[in-house]
């Protein structure tokens, strides 16, 4: 496949989207959310694949959010288009069989900050700064953020990042569980090649069926989540993988995955 906004590989099982337009600090405009949902759409389908990291080309951007000129003077039909386009990159991260890693090297913005909390795991380096800084523009979020950061990091801090607009450090978005781990930006991608590394050993059915449940939890009451959760257990315990991990437990021996 072959971009010119992204950069798509695949290495080990594991596959790696690159936002690459570093001359504008990886802004997503309409091209770059396109070509994201068509490597997106790869990564779901290829059986091969079995996690997925996400980062920015160069070391000052992870993504600085949505490019200005997509919606600036733009008819409205366009702006929802754009608007629309945006959420889908998001919700297919967020809904992606496979795990999705965060690799954030330098700013990670507005709409990049959104991308990167649509991601299951968020790996960010020393030199990151994060946070949601439409309200200083006279709008707001468009992608997920006052519905996602809500849920990741509680209503006080979420309305902290979202109505000041003011950007945190690494280290603070740490403190309060926005991101996973803060490593040196020469670590950054080993450490999320590392992290993916350790979750391609496991079952990708059993991670599947994980994520999906761990992300009802965040649309369901609580009776309606554990219903969830115990239908998944028992259609899971019908797989092959869970036949042979529980074969392999007993035998005191490395289980062979299926994803089956």
């Amino acid at each position: 496949m072959s971009f010119k906004n992204i950069i798509y590989e695949k290495k080990d099982n594991i596959a790696i989207i690159t936002i690459n337009r570093p001359h504008v600090l990886n802004a997503l405009n309409r091209d770059t959310l396109l070509e994201m949902l068509s490597a997106l759409t790869d990564v779901e389908k290829d059986p091969n694949i079995r996690a997925l990291v996400i980062t920015g080309a160069g070391d000052k951007a992870f993504c600085a959010g949505a490019d200005v000129k997509e919606f600036k003077d733009k008819p409205l039909v366009e702006l929802l288009e754009f608007m629309e386009l945006g959420h889908k990159v998001c919700t297919m991260i967020e809904n992606l069989s496979k795990p999705v890693i965060a690799a954030v090297n330098g700013y990670a913005l507005g709409g990049g900050l959104e991308l990167a909390i649509a991601c299951d795991f968020i790996i960010a380096s020393t030199n990151a700064k994060l946070g949601q800084p439409e309200i200083n523009l006279g709008i707001m979020p468009g992608w997920g953020a006052t519905q996602r950061l809500v849920r990741l990091i509680g209503l006080r801090k979420a309305k902290e990042l979202i109505l000041l607009g003011e950007m945190i450090s690494a280290e603070e978005a740490l403190q309060i569980g926005l991101v996973n781990k803060v490593v040196p930006l020469e670590r950054l991608k080993d450490e999320a090649f590392k992290l993916a590394k350790k979750l391609i050993e496991k079952s990708p059915i059993a991670l599947k069926f994980a994520k999906h449940a761990i992300n009802a939890a965040l649309k369901t009451t609580l009776p309606e989540g554990l219903d969830y959760e115990r239908m998944s257990f028992i259609a899971l315990y019908s797989s092959e993988d869970a036949q042979e991990g529980i074969k392999a437990f007993l035998e005191k021996r490395k289980p062979v995955w299926k994803g089956r």
